[in-house]
Order: structure tokens, then sequence, then C-alpha cells
């Protein structure tokens, strides 16, 4: 399919130039875009007037699907029925190439084995009907050392685009006293409370093993050039470690120390969209909108909850942290960078046509119009804008 995008207003640019605006037409021809001519003479035509063009986000690190698996407790739903969902929210949100976060955990249940092998075989088969692209964003539990064996296959076997080492269990340890808490995990983890404190005393006794897991893990990973990432590093230390190991990916910094000390290695540092909207850390963290102000976020990921990437861009331009072009970077050009993925993230000729249109007339609650990804519209809230076949000629 092709179409001729015309009357909006594009950011164009990359990460090697300065982005600007152009009010130039978009022609889309297969998967990529191409430069307007004649071979758009049948091309379908969409009306961008108002709206912004602006490349289709990357959503680096997404967790939100496991809502559609176990959406309350007791409840489990289909891996490729929650995930069909997910793909509709994806598309409807702007983000057109998502890194599912796969936790893999001795916790078990919906972050044990059979889950993680159900997902990756549900996005396996997804792939080829998909509205967008669905990637592997493997989140591996450094005390799972029995589960390094099913980790190192899936690296091997190529079903892993991106891993983050994390390490929850003294966290998690630290919570079982409170009310509630025990329960709420046991529920996560389909055990009951015993089973659930078993293996967390499991999992402790595998400490001595952790090193060794991460070493082997990211040696794979390099091998196959996965980028990595650390995970809630908690001071200089943890972040010179994994830098160490070819980790270059600094996610969700807990401290000041671990996020200057991944400034100054040249890392990239990813927070949370919603930490943006709502104005500092859930969960007591840095604030994402004062690192991105600085000059130290580079990467915004959805993290939880998929509508937040595109508003918290808006957001920060709003408020006078950054440009618009420099807040869209966050979320589209520095994360294809991260993955390697030099297809997108950009609007120029030969890129792939990942694109979102979008109403900012209220930057308080900008409207996405359409999406577009692989050259395809998946997504279209105004179908009043998209025109059949247009045969008068267009101009080169």
């Amino acid at each position: 399919m092709a179409y001729l995008i015309h009357g909006g207003t594009t950011l164009t640019g990359d990460q090697g130039r300065a982005r600007d605006w152009s009010d130039a037409p978009l022609a889309i021809a297969g998967e990529q875009l191409v430069l307007p001519g004649e071979t758009q003479r049948e091309a379908r035509r969409f009306d961008a007037g108002g709206l912004l063009v602006l490349p289709g986000m990357v959503d680096l690190h997404g967790d939100a699907f496991e809502r559609q698996i176990q959406p309350r407790p007791g409840t489990i739903f289909p891996h490729a029925l929650a995930l069909a969902d997910t793909d509709r929210q994806l598309a409807g949100n702007g983000i057109t190439t998502a890194c599912h976060g796969l936790t893999y955990s001795w916790e078990g249940g919906l972050r044990g084995h059979d889950a993680a092998v159900a997902l990756l075989d549900t996005v396996a088969s997804l792939r080829a009907r998909a509205q967008v692209d669905h990637r592997i964003h493997l989140r591996f539990e450094n005390h799972h050392a029995d589960g390094l064996a099913d980790a190192l296959a899936w690296i091997a076997e190529g079903r892993i685009d991106f891993l983050a080492f994390n390490d929850h269990l003294p966290s998690i340890a630290a919570k079982l006293t409170r009310p509630g808490q025990l329960a709420a995990y046991a529920e996560r983890g389909r055990c009951s409370d015993d089973v659930f404190i078993a293996r967390l005393q499991h999992a402790m006794r595998q400490a001595d093993r952790t090193d060794a897991t991460v070493a082997s893990l990211a040696a794979a990973c390099r091998a196959r050039a996965i980028p990595m990432a650390s995970h809630d590093d908690v001071g200089a230390t943890d972040r010179l470690r994994y830098e160490a190991l070819g980790v270059t990916i600094c996610e969700f910094p807990k401290t000041d120390a671990a996020l200057r000390t991944a400034v100054d290695l040249g890392n990239q540092v990813v927070m949370g969209a919603p930490n943006v909207l709502l104005g500092g850390s859930h969960c007591g963290g840095l604030s994402a909108a004062a690192a991105v102000a600085a000059g130290e976020c580079t990467i915004l990921a959805s993290d939880y909850y998929y509508p937040s990437m595109l508003q918290a861009a808006f957001t920060l331009a709003a408020e006078g942290l950054c440009s618009l072009p420099q807040a869209w970077s966050l979320v589209s050009a520095n994360p294809a960078k991260a993955l390697g993925l030099d297809d997108r993230g950009c609007i120029e000729p030969g890129r792939r046509a990942d694109l979102v249109l979008v109403d900012a007339s209220d930057e308080t609650n900008v409207r996405l119009a359409a999406t577009f990804c692989g050259g395809r519209l998946v997504y279209c809230a105004q179908p009043q804008r998209l025109q059949g076949p247009d045969r008068l000629a267009l101009a080169a």
C-alpha cells in the first residue's frame, strides 16, 4: 500500500542532525518512507492538516501486558488473547515498537517458567499478523540461578532482543513484613504463602551464584550483540560493575550517585514516562522530569502504563524542561538507537514508515489521530481524513 500524508507539520532529522519542522508531504511505499513523486500517483491520501507528524514511539521497557494476562487476583487469561489486546493498545497509543518486559524470576507463577515460555511463543506467533513490532525484553532476576540454562537457550535461539539484570529479592523480602504483601506476592506467584516463602529462601541460598550467573548471561549477550541494562542501580559501584560487563544502559537508577555515574560513562539512562506525568516516582525514586531538564535522562519508557509516553513528551515541552523535538527523541530516536534499530526513530526516506499523527491543540491532553507501522495504517481515530487514490500528478 502507498500513502501520501499531506498538510501536517513533520518532525524531521535524527540524532546526527538537528531536528526541525517541515510542511512537505510524506510518501510511503511498502514499509518505507520514500520521496514523493510519480510512484505515489495512486497513493491513498491522508489529510494531516492541523496535526503533528512524528516518528513512531519505541518502548524499551513495558510490562503493562501482565495486567491483560492476570487482571485480577485469581484470574488467568490465555496469552494469545492478552497479547492481541495489548497489540491493539500499543497501536492506539502510538507505540510502534514494543519491548515486552518478560520477568523471569524465582517467584514463579506469572513470572515463572511456564508463563515465560507462553509469552515467548505467543509473541513469536503474533509477529506475522500484529499491528506493531513486538520484541522481548528479558528481565532476569539475578538470584534465579536455576533459570540460567533457560535464559542462555533463549538467547542462543535468537528469542531475546534486550536483557536487563534485576535484583528485586532484597526489596521483596523487606516488604513481606507489611500487612497483605505476602498474599499479594503469593498470588502473583500462583502459590500458597508457605510455598512463596520457600521459594524466597531457596533464592537467598543462591546468592553465591549470582555473580557467575550475571557474567554468563552478559557474555552470551555480548556474543550476539544484544543490548543490556542494569535495573535499579543503587550506587556508583553497581553501575561500574555492570559497565565492566558491557552493560551500557542504566535503567531506573535509584540514586543520584548511580545516575551521575551513568552520565559520566556516557550510558543511556532509562526512566519512566509515568514518573513525568505523576510529578515524581510513585515508589520514592528519582524525578524523571528533573533528570530530563538536567540532560541526564535519555530515554522514557511506558514502564507500567502505555498511554504515558505520548503525553509525557508533550508535558515536558509544555513545562519548558526541553523542546518538543528533544522530548520526542526520548521516546523515539534514543530508544531505537539503544536497541540498535537504525531503521526507525526518525523520519527520512529509506527508514521504516513508523509514524504517529497527533492533535496537540491542547498540550495537556494530546490526542492520537493515527498510527502507521511498517507502512500500514494500524490505528485511525479520524477516518474522515483518509481519501482514496488520487490520480492527479504530484509534484516531485
